[in-house]
């Protein structure tokens, strides 16, 4: 039987980086909003429960509590940061402001005598902290096993109950031992045996929809990406052609992509497969429009009345297929998180739409998980390794109105920068990268004459998880190769530049 781990979400930054980390390792764990209800969490009878971290303060009325039962289920429990406090606030403890906050890297001092929570974390470490609020008094029957200069209970414990808590964040890099600390709270004290695999999950979950879906009729809102890709094929391992895939081609695709998947679809997967040309309806509605915002949800609308339309054609069906993947849900405001940015394949669709539930395979899954699970159904490595790329695609590429020869424009220039990344051999040590149609025009000299055009932007960022990045500092020969040819090749752009900006402040994408 497959082990778990629930993560409770109370909307911190780095919460769902502790997801990431808990399957790194090994065992796969499910993040739930800090608001399921006891008897719920019971049910899933998990191996352990982490509290994540959160931008609020737990002796405020209005801050996300979990119940205090959740301490009383019998299994560990790890509070990490507003987790922490939250943990010594539940179990009678005392949380208040700090005289001094930390933040960034701070030395950590394991107490004596060390816990299991820090076996294999020498005295001394670095630790990454986050916090203006500290534990000012420990609950009974805990005691402190780590501290800093400025906070005198850095961690707590108490071995009776099995529950456990650090202030700082041991699921980011800047923390120097943070995986010994997760691994032994998921082995040793959860018992966890760490055996979970990618192999394992495409599995259970093929075996899940063949159960769900029975022999109804499935269609899939195929949007030519690899998570659609990935999850269209899932769904097809499962129940063959019960599925009919609809790719509503909005021409605003990647340069030949379009092409790409009706290929991977009909000729290497055999699939039912619908392409719909609905090019002039799609810029039509999206004419003079800049708004980055108004542009993703022009295209979601448009995309589903368009499907809808199709899928009247099937007939009744009993399940839509999407591919919605992790980073959509958190970032369209899963539980208490922010939203950052809407994605139109994220929650349920107008009531227009006939049928009777929507299956999201992916839904649990990372960028760089969905790849491994491409491979696992036996897609080509160089399909699965496609750059990501929105659902709005180009539309959100574009920051002036869209109009084709916008499109045909940015095509060719990302085309030219794929290429080249390519041909340097590094395509696969970026984790994203693409080129942006700004709306900057400047002037510019080409042969004798004055010109007055275009700006591309380049981006390239790598990350493990896609909820924070970094530049990649590209060889100044590969950017000067890339901007060559593209001033030179694509007419109307007489400037490129390159985007040195971190996620955060900034996104991935400059929309």
């Amino acid at each position: 039987m497959q082990q778990l781990i629930i993560v409770l979400d109370f909307g911190g930054q780095y919460s769902h980086l502790i997801a990431r980390r808990v399957r790194d390792l090994g065992v796969y764990c499910e993040v739930k909003s800090y608001a399921t209800p006891v008897e719920t969490l019971r049910e899933m009878k998990p191996a352990g429960i982490i509290l994540t971290g959160g931008p609020n303060s737990v002796y405020l009325d209005t801050s996300p509590r979990c119940s205090a039962a959740v301490l009383e289920l019998g299994v560990p429990v790890l509070g990490i940061c507003y987790g922490a406090q939250l943990m010594a606030y539940l179990a009678g403890g005392e949380v208040a402001p700090a005289p001094r906050g930390e933040y960034g890297r701070v030395a950590l001092e394991v107490l004596e005598p060390p816990c299991a929570l820090f076996a294999g974390v020498p005295p001394e470490s670095t630790a990454w902290m986050s916090h203006t609020d500290y534990i000012a008094r420990l609950p009974e029957g805990f005691q402190a096993l780590a501290k800093t200069a400025n906070c005198p209970v850095a961690a707590m414990g108490c071995r009776e109950k099995r529950l456990l808590a650090v202030q700082f964040h041991p699921e980011v890099q800047h923390t120097e031992y943070g995986d010994r600390v997760l691994e032994n709270f998921l082995k040793p004290i959860c018992g966890c045996v760490g055996d979970w695999q990618m192999s394992g999950y495409v599995e259970q979950t093929i075996a899940r929809l063949k159960e769900r879906i029975g022999d109804q009729k499935v269609i899939c809102a195929l949007s030519g990406g690899v998570d659609s890709t990935v999850a269209a094929v899932m769904v097809h391992r499962a129940v063959g052609k019960q599925l009919s895939c609809i790719f509503v081609d909005h021409g605003l695709l990647r340069k030949n992509e379009g092409d790409q998947v009706e290929t991977i679809c009909k000729k290497n997967f055999d699939m039912n497969f619908i392409r719909v040309n609905a090019q002039e309806e799609f810029l039509g509605k999206l004419a003079g429009v800049t708004d980055p915002e108004a542009k993703r949800k022009i295209i979601g609308e448009t995309f589903i009345r368009v499907f809808e339309r199709e899928s009247k054609k099937i007939g009744k069906v009993g399940f839509l297929v999407q591919g919605t993947i992790y980073p959509d849900v958190i970032e369209s405001g899963a539980g208490d998180s922010a939203v950052i940015k809407s994605h139109h394949n994220v929650g349920a669709l107008p009531d227009a739409v006939d049928f009777e539930e929507i299956i999201e395979p992916l839904r649990m899954l990372f960028k760089d998980e969905v790849r491994r699970a491409g491979l696992e159904l036996g897609i080509a490595p160089e399909l699965v390794w496609r750059q990501p790329c929105p659902g709005p695609a180009l539309g959100v590429r574009i920051l002036e109105p869209i109009t084709p020869e916008r499109v045909a424009l940015l095509q060719e220039a990302d085309a030219i920068f794929r290429e080249e990344v390519a041909a340097a051999g590094l395509e696969r040590e970026i984790s994203q990268y693409f080129a942006v149609l700004t709306n900057v025009k400047s002037v510019g000299v080409m042969g004798d004459g004055r010109t007055y055009a275009a700006t591309i932007a380049l981006r390239a960022v790598t990350t493990s998880d896609f909820m924070t990045a970094e530049f990649v500092p590209l060889p100044y020969d590969l950017l000067g190769r890339v901007s060559s040819r593209i001033v030179n090749e694509v007419p109307g752009v007489n400037r490129v530049v390159y985007d040195i900006t971190a996620k955060p402040p900034g996104t991935i994408e400059w929309e």
